[in-house]
């Protein structure tokens, strides 16, 4: 299963337009929303902690084997501009097919929720770190102007949708399903055979991951048409649902 680097901002210093609350702040409350459909849809995730820097992110980022790297952030206008400017920007680095693929996705699923589709855009840099320095496929996102009112007051209202949107966009980039949350069950792996197949994707061409015996305790993350997004030990994938009984308490 795909494992990510979750970066959300870590500048404290960036206040919102009316002082309440700041960058680090709300990018934060956005990855927290996040990681129920991650953990669901079968995402794997790191992530930083607001006592880092983005320099520090990077390096976390890199120390690891991650097959994407996403930074959250929201935008501040030049000063002489302070407030005017509207949208939302996916930054991504022009060398990589994957970043640039990637920014692509995740502006088109944007363009569905920001109020004004036609500021959202995909744009390539050179000069953001987290962007052209970390080995794994990077994008940054600005969600919006944090010193727009309006732009504002969009991200504080739409944390849950924001963060559902993102990760519908990494399940389009990993090519696998979206899956809603759901309370993670127990469950029993009942074979008459050999072992159940734990797979890459659901589909029984996919590869296997792992297996588990008869008598299996499995976590269910998610459920999707007839398939079980599980965890065993430390594999995570996909079995039949056939082959599986949820235990009740």
């Amino acid at each position: 299963m795909p494992i990510i680097y979750l970066s959300p901002s870590t500048q404290e210093f960036n206040p919102y337009y009316d002082g309440s609350g700041s960058e680090e702040y709300y990018m934060n409350l956005v990855a927290d929303a996040m990681e129920p459909y991650l953990t669901a849809s079968g995402i794997e995730y790191v992530r930083n902690t607001p006592d880092m820097t983005a320099a520090s992110s990077i390096r976390a980022s890199n120390a690891g084997n991650y097959d994407a790297h996403l930074a959250l952030h929201s935008n501040a206008a030049p000063p002489n501009m302070a407030g005017q400017l509207r949208g939302s920007d996916a930054y991504y680095y022009p060398g990589s097919e994957r970043s640039h693929r990637l920014a692509d996705i995740i502006v088109s699923n944007l363009k569905a929720i920001y109020p004004m589709p036609d500021r959202v855009t995909a744009r390539p840099t050179t000069s953001i770190g987290e962007v052209s320095r970390t080995r794994a496929p990077a994008v940054l996102v600005e969600l919006a102007y944090h010193d727009n009112p309006e732009d504002a007051q969009w991200i504080r209202d739409n944390i849950g949708l924001i963060a559902r949107n993102l990760v519908l966009s990494l399940t389009e980039y990993f090519g696998i399903p979206f899956v809603e949350p759901e309370p993670i069950q127990t469950a029993t792996v009942e074979i008459s055979t050999g072992n159940l197949n734990i797979r890459q994707q659901p589909s029984l061409t996919a590869p296997i991951v792992g297996q588990a015996p008869d008598g299996a305790q499995l976590s269910v993350l998610g459920t999707w048409d007839g398939w079980y997004v599980v965890r065993y030990g430390t594999v995570e994938g996909y079995v039949r649902s056939e082959y599986v009984v949820l235990n009740y308490t």
